[in-house]
């Protein structure tokens, strides 16, 4: 007879001589979700944090990383927005949070100016997290944006009109601790908005050659719009993703980075991961698909070493 995961776990332990490897991966998952569900709480910062999440080269692990780092927060007793800015919108598939064209997104606040508030979605299991989606629609908005006084600070505006945004005195208890942006793989118009919108900026970088190539001009931007749009913004956080042991070309790359980014660099690398590839596609994030994984808990120890942290001075 075939159990299903809630009857073995209602059964006991089942780590004996003669359990399966699928018995045992079946109580790890369970044993991990029951964990996060009591996961105490960290401390909360006084004022919400903005990061944007940006890097101009595809495939280095930027939606992976806010999707992933925003549910490790919410986990963590933190209270999360998400803004998806990516008209592909990954991450609104990764908290399986609808993206149709025409539902209500980030091209609405953008374009016509609606509140954020009214265009952001709870996420099923991650009570702590709210989501607003992007849609296809998002792909059209620079162009309508071009003769728009101020374009560059729309997304500024609407974040800081936010009545769950700002700090413990102006927004109270109900306010969010963390706003992750995360940005389509270019820097155009929408990447502008954010670089301007943020407080601090989230850099995931791949653990190999050609991810550093690209970073100097992404360096490069974040001084341009500091010199002339948003002087407050700081590179706060860099974390190595897809890192593999096994490779001398990883272990280069970290160190590479680390030795020209100092403590910018998280100490937590995240690993490469079948299941956090593997996540989206059941409209999950990792931390929820199988937190007892190796992708999970990395990500888990990079959410609470950035919280740990603080937000720079």
């Amino acid at each position: 007879m075939i159990r299903t995961a809630g009857e073995i776990a209602s059964s006991g332990p089942v780590l004996d001589d003669e359990s399966t490897p699928l018995a045992r991966m079946v109580e790890d998952t369970i044993r991990a979700r029951k964990e996060a569900a009591n996961r105490p709480p960290m401390p909360r910062p006084h004022s919400t944090r903005v990061l944007v999440v940006a890097n101009q080269k595809g495939g280095v692990g930027k939606t992976t990383t806010t999707v992933n780092i925003a549910a490790a927060l919410a986990q963590l007793g933190q209270s999360v927005l998400v803004i998806d800015l990516d008209p592909q919108g990954n991450a609104s598939t990764a908290f399986g949070i609808d993206h149709q064209r025409g539902a209500p997104s980030t091209y609405d606040a953008l374009v016509d100016g609606e509140s954020l508030a009214d265009l952001s979605s709870p996420v099923a299991d991650l009570p702590r997290l709210d989501v607003v989606p992007a849609t296809i629609d998002l792909a059209g908005a620079e162009i309508e944006l071009v003769s728009v006084v101020a374009r560059e600070n729309r997304l500024r505006r609407a974040i800081n009109a936010h009545p769950r945004v700002g700090s413990a005195e102006a927004a109270g208890d109900d306010r969010y601790d963390y706003v992750f942006v995360d940005c389509p793989p270019s820097l155009g118009l929408l990447t502008l908005n954010a670089l301007v919108a943020g407080d601090e900026m989230l850099i995931p970088i791949q653990a190999e050659y050609y991810a550093l190539e690209g970073l100097g001009q992404l360096l490069e931007t974040v001084e341009m719009v500091k010199a002339h749009l948003n002087p407050g913004l700081v590179v706060s956080t860099i974390v190595v993703t897809m890192y593999d042991a096994r490779t001398r070309l990883a272990s280069g790359v970290a160190q590479e980075v680390r030795e020209h980014f100092g403590d910018q660099v998280l100490k937590t690398s995240i690993p490469r991961s079948v299941r956090v590839s593997e996540a989206p596609s059941y409209g999950q994030t990792v931390m929820t698909y199988d937190p007892a994984s190796s992708g999970a808990l990395s990500y888990l120890e990079a959410a609470k070493e950035m919280a740990e942290r603080g937000a720079p001075r």
